[in-house]
């Protein structure tokens, strides 16, 4: 079992990648991003969709929205998050290295560093071709990774995360000259300690934009921030934004 396949460790760890306070920022991010501004009634895919941050936010913009992941925990997460706010959301549970839905999308969206969790570079580079085949001619994808840039900027030390009755210690390892990234995480509740580790691949900005134009997008943009800022020394994540070509 791959370690994204495993539902425990979504279950054991998801309160620290998905606390209630990130939930909260990512909605003032998707009311005020310009990168998210598509016209009314778009249909927005949301590729790895975790418990749902984004999809409430997204329907509130006036979007049709579906949520794809392959983790049944978090789908059942995600479903009782869009009922509790009347949000009409369509979930389905699938693998994004074979999911394909033709033609149906203006947007697919892929974000908190969902891209690169397969071994595998071809399967990655699948993943990008699959969404190309599920836009719209002059859809866009988007994409949000940590850049390797970025990483090299702050990585070090263990951090440590404090939750309710629990701790997690986070400790990051790069790895193969910089290409691929190893987390290890360890949850302490009660005395009792739980181990995961996960691993990607790690692309700057000028690599992932190659696979965007490899994949046959084109106006490949990259930006530091939902906000459309810049990909610079100050940016904090690496968003990159490409259009299928229209027929």
């Amino acid at each position: 079992m791959h370690w994204y396949e495993d539902d425990g460790f979504w279950s054991d760890f998801s309160e620290t990648m998905f606390s209630e306070r990130r939930r909260a920022q990512t909605a003032e991010v998707v009311a005020r991003s310009p990168l998210l501004a598509f016209p009314a009634g778009s249909r927005v895919l949301d590729l790895c969709c975790g418990p749902g941050l984004y999809l409430v936010p997204l329907v509130r913009r006036g979007y049709t929205v579906t949520g794809v992941d392959l983790s049944a925990e978090l789908l059942k997460r995600a479903r009782v998050v869009c009922e509790d706010a009347a949000a009409d959301v369509r979930l389905v549970r699938a693998d994004m290295l074979t999911h394909v839905e033709p033609d149906s999308y203006d947007v697919v969206l892929n974000v908190f560093t969902s891209f690169g969790y397969f071994d595998d570079p071809r399967d990655n580079f699948q993943v990008l071709r699959n969404a190309r085949d599920s836009l719209v001619p002059g859809g866009q994808l988007l994409i949000d990774v940590m850049g390797k840039e970025v990483l090299a900027g702050w990585i070090g030390r263990p951090q440590i995360v404090e939750l309710d009755g629990a701790y997690v210690v986070q400790r990051d390892t790069v790895l193969d000259s910089w290409t691929r990234l190893r987390t290890d995480w360890t949850l302490v509740r009660g005395g009792i300690a739980r181990e995961a580790s996960i691993t990607s691949f790690l692309y700057s900005a000028a690599e992932l934009r190659a696979l965007f134009e490899d994949a046959g997008f084109t106006d490949v943009e990259c930006y530091g921030g939902f906000d459309g800022e810049p990909y610079d020394q100050h940016a904090r994540r690496l968003i990159v934004r490409g259009t299928k070509p229209g027929q």
